[in-house]
């Protein structure tokens, strides 16, 4: 799990989840489906960089002279025993932290914290006009493709974890749920769509939009909740860290769709569910609300 600004600014949520496959091997895709139907994310000409699909926007996972593949791609109901969560890379990445401070040990195993030696490359900055200030958040994707600010309501936001983001590439994602009316420039009504956004609609009554350079997932909207729009929380820029909360309040006892994860990987989903349950009593978060 890496939990570095470039991960977390690419992929919109809490972190990446990766697993390297051998020198040499490659995904074999499934027709119609290959890799010049994914969207790359890197230097241009080239191989290397982040590959996602260009129509839903799930990350697959990436290619630097050795290919890693997203873990949260791979089937459910499958041995749990073809995935072992062996590390936190960069948490410090975040200055709370993020999730990893929420849990340290998956299936009885202690999760290893890699630094990378220092060589990891510094979070980027911001220019000053575009940074968070205490009446405004700022959320970026990676390339800056899609960029607006969310004005500080009456009340702090409410937030929750998902477990088992299929959409993103990762095994868990964070929403801010957001009155619409609060972001700026506001999105279009015709896909909730802001500058590079693209959307994709999962069901009938449910759009979910990323970036269509970088491949950040950035908003899930539903019709039975018209004037609210979910933010991913993995494109804030909180100066507090990845958790934003100087801006929310989590649901800390129950992630939404917890079932979905415990078919993927109960032993990660069980980690998150209760080191978040023990997370949100140490930092004065509830442990459920109903989202109006």
């Amino acid at each position: 799990m890496c939990h570095c600004s470039v991960c977390r600014y690419t992929h919109g949520a809490p972190c990446s989840f990766h697993t390297p496959l051998p020198v040499g091997v490659e995904p074999e895709f499934i027709a119609p489906s290959r890799l010049d139907k994914l969207t790359c994310y890197g230097e241009p000409g080239s191989k290397s960089g982040l590959y996602f699909c260009s129509t839903c926007g799930c990350h697959i996972g990436g290619y630097y002279g050795q290919w890693t593949v997203s873990t949260a791609i791979f089937d459910a109901n499958r041995d749990d025993n073809i995935l072992l969560f062996n590390a936190h890379m960069l948490p410090d990445s975040s200055p709370d932290g993020g999730i990893a401070a929420i849990f340290s040990t998956v299936d009885g195993r202690q999760l290893q914290i890699d630094d990378l030696d220092g060589k990891a490359l510094p979070s980027p900055v911001l220019p000053r006009e575009l940074q968070s200030t205490n009446e405004q958040l700022r959320a970026q994707c990676h390339c800056g493709g899609v960029s607006f600010t969310i004005a500080r309501p009456s009340a702090a936001f409410l937030a929750s974890p998902e477990s088992k983001g299929v959409v993103s590439g990762a095994n868990v994602i964070a929403w801010m749920f957001v009155a619409l009316d609060h972001i700026s420039p506001a999105p279009s009504k015709d896909g909730f769509l802001i500058g590079t956004a693209k959307a994709y609609q999962s069901s009938d009554d449910v759009t979910r939009v990323f970036c269509g350079t970088c491949g950040a997932t950035v908003f899930y909207h539903c019709k039975e909740r018209p004037h609210i729009i979910d933010v991913a929380m993995g494109i804030l820029r909180a100066p507090e860290g990845a958790m934003a909360e100087n801006w929310s309040v989590w649901r800390a006892g129950r992630p939404a769709w917890p079932e979905n994860g415990m078919r993927y990987h109960a032993g990660f989903s069980q980690a998150l569910i209760e080191g978040m349950k023990q997370w949100g009593k140490e930092r004065g978060h509830p442990q459920d609300f109903v989202i109006p």
